[in-house]
């Protein structure tokens, strides 16, 4: 597991190959992960843009932008969590990912970012771990 915190907002990560939606001899390798975003913070926030960065082993970077999550942007209130997960395909056996959500502090309005920590993406096709 990944985990940063940032401004009261704790970011979690666990990534998990999946092999049932991979194909290696055709060069597509599949991750689900799971992100657990926690409001330490005592104000309530809303996540409302995210920023993905994902580089394969072959040095390919993709880079992924768009409103909220899932298509939610979730409101988080003190002391709770909101948690989702997505997929990510390769073209390589493994690579990393890492990001940013946008955020906004909804008594103010004031926008702030949360990094999203650097988690890599190994599978068993590989012998050669990015970690």
């Amino acid at each position: 597991m990944f985990e940063q915190e940032t401004a009261g907002v704790l970011i979690r990560v666990e990534p998990q190959f999946l092999p049932e939606e991979s194909e290696p001899d055709e060069g597509r390798f599949v991750w689900a992960y799971t992100i657990e975003i926690e409001n330490r913070s005592h104000e309530t926030v809303q996540l409302v843009s995210r920023f993905w960065r994902i580089t394969d082993a072959n040095g390919v970077t993709q880079e992924v932008s768009g409103a909220g999550v899932v298509g939610q942007q979730p409101v988080i209130p003190p002391g709770e969590r909101f948690s989702y997960t997505s997929a990510a395909p390769l073209a390589a056996p493994s690579g990393m990912m890492h990001g940013a959500y946008s955020m906004v502090r909804i008594d103010d309005g004031q926008a702030f970012d949360v990094p999203v920590p650097m988690f890599v993406l190994d599978s068993p096709h590989q012998s050669r771990l990015a970690n």
